[in-house]
Formats: C-alpha cells, structure tokens, sequence
C-alpha cells in the first residue's frame, strides 16, 4: 500500500544533539528539530501542490466508485469522468515541476520505479488513444441506426445494431485493460526496498503510484459508463428493429381494428424511445470527444514530464 502523504517527511539529526539535553530543553530543542527536518519535502500539509494533488486523487476515486451506480447521472456521466482524469493529470504535471519529486525521482535507486510509471502511463496513452478511436465509430453507428430508425429501414437498422454492439465490445476490452493497469504489481510500492532509498523517494514513489492507480480505475469506471449508455441504446433500437414477419401481419388482419391500433401505437412508442436514446448517446459522445482529447493530451503532458527527469534532459 502507498505510504501516506499526510505526514512530513524527516531525516533524523545527530545522537548527541538529540540526547544532550535535561527534559526541559529537550523539549524545546524537538520543537526546534521538527521545524528544520520539516523542510525536506514538501508535505500536504505544507505544499498547496500535494494537498491538491491528494484531493484531486481522492475526488477521482470517489467518481470512479460511485459511476457505476447510474451512469445517467449529472456526476457520473462518462463526460463527467473524463473532466476528473484531465484534473488528476494537471494535477501530476505540476508536482513534477517541484524540485523535491524531481531530485527524489532522478537518483539511482528511483531508476527502477521512474521506468515503470513510464510503462503505466504508456499503458494509459494507448487505452485513452483506442478510446478516441472507438468514440469516432460510435459516433457514426449512431448516426447510421438513427437515419435507419427514421427511414423504418429494418435492414439498414440491424446492420447498425450489430456494428454498434461490436464497438461495445471494443470498451469492455479497454475498461478490463484499465482496471487490470490498476491492480498491476509493478504499481505497489513494496516493503523490499533497497537499504539506499530515502524516505523523499518513498514519499514520493507513494504520492505518485497512488494517482496512476486512481487515473487508471476512473479510465476503466469511464469505458464502461459509455458502455452502459450504448448498450441501453442499442437495445431500445433491436427492439425497434423486430417488425412482424408478412405471415403475422395476414393474421393480424383477421383481428379487429383496435387491436391493430394498439399493436401500430406500440411500435410508434418503441421507435420514439430508440430515438431518443440514441440521441442520448449522440449528445454523450460529443461531449466526451473533447474531453478525451484533452485526457490523452494530459496524459502525454505528465508523461514527457516524468521522461524529462528520467533522463535529466531539462
């Protein structure tokens, strides 16, 4: 488990200074030690930039949780998640321009750990990277089932449908990619750290494997809320599609008129409802292409960020 940021981070002072003194001047000269082990790296407490970063983490982890609830809703919308990754990953970026994670992150002992945050955030790129595409061809099944829908051109309609539902498949595959990038081992910080690590780097290595963890469970929570709002779509439209067969519709001309009536105004409601909800996910697809974009931009940005200092480049 990443250790916890709340705390300061502290090097110990020498045995004499710390044993030299009766009980009474002892205390004072604590006081005065916290005060000057305080300034080795900046804590949540002390910094604005970790306390924003452990709050951006935080509200990314509660959408994530709370997503699967009700994608619908005003906080959960996939669009919604999207605007928390690009926070989070903002949030990243300017951590990695303070001197204290920049100094922790380029030692010899962090080399290790620094390559493989790269490798996750390269594993973030390429999911959000596949995501833009799949939200292209969403966008165009939806608009192919919502001319079928208007046209009452079954045929038409059912080739939708089934192009729809494969591009649906394409997001169950990115969000178990996501959530399996989230349980990765080489994210955990682990107890068998070499004896040369410093506690910055621990504190440091904590701070930024909590955030990947979180950007890649809410990437995971956002493949599968679009999901959940195509799917509904897709299933108002193959109910839609199901039109009586020419051998049910002789039948039913023997029936009276009402119940013909009946039978004509469900397949008007069941058509008008498909409508409407693929205009639903027309509307939810806009929304989330610019935030996308701006997602895999971000994740690049903190990516090229981390690399700078891998490599000492900058």
């Amino acid at each position: 488990m990443a250790p916890s940021f709340g705390r300061s981070i502290s090097f110990p002072l020498s045995p004499a200074r710390s044993s030299s003194s009766s009980s009474s001047s002892s205390s004072t000269t604590k006081k005065q030690a916290r005060h000057v082990r305080s300034i080795s790296l900046p804590t949540c407490r002390s910094h604005p930039l970790l306390a924003h970063l452990h709050a951006t983490t935080g509200a990314v982890r509660a959408w994530a949780a709370t997503a699967g609830a009700d994608p619908c809703t005003t906080t959960s919308t996939p669009s919604s998640g999207l605007a928390h990754l690009d926070a989070l990953h903002a949030a990243l970026a300017e951590l990695l321009v303070l001197p204290e994670p920049r100094a922790a992150l380029a030692t010899a002992t962090a080399t290790a750990f620094s390559d493989r945050l790269l490798d996750g955030l390269l594993a973030l790129a390429d999911a959000h990277g596949a995501f833009r595409e799949t939200l292209v061809d969403l966008r165009r099944h939806a608009a192919e089932a919502q001319a079928a829908l208007r046209r009452r051109d079954a045929a038409r309609l059912a080739s939708a449908v089934r192009a729809h539902r494969h591009a649906e498949k394409d997001l169950a595959r990115l969000a178990s990619s996501a959530r399996a990038a989230a349980r990765h081992p080489q994210l955990a910080v682990t107890t068998t750290t070499p004896a040369a690590t410093t506690v910055a780097e621990v504190e440091v290595s904590g701070v930024l494997v909590e955030a990947l963890a979180a950007a890649a469970s809410a990437s995971a929570a956002v493949f599968s809320a679009l999901e959940a709002v195509s799917s509904a779509a897709t299933a108002a439209a193959a109910s839609a599609s199901s039109k009586k067969p020419a051998a049910t519709a002789t039948l039913m001309s023997l029936v009276t008129r009402s119940s013909k009536q009946a039978a004509a105004a469900s397949d008007e409601d069941r058509e008008l409802a498909a409508l409407e909800k693929m205009e639903q996910l027309h509307e939810c697809i806009a929304e989330m292409e610019a935030g996308s974009d701006k997602v895999f931009r971000s994740i690049l940005h903190t990516r090229v960020a981390l690399l700078n200092i891998r490599t000492q480049t900058c």
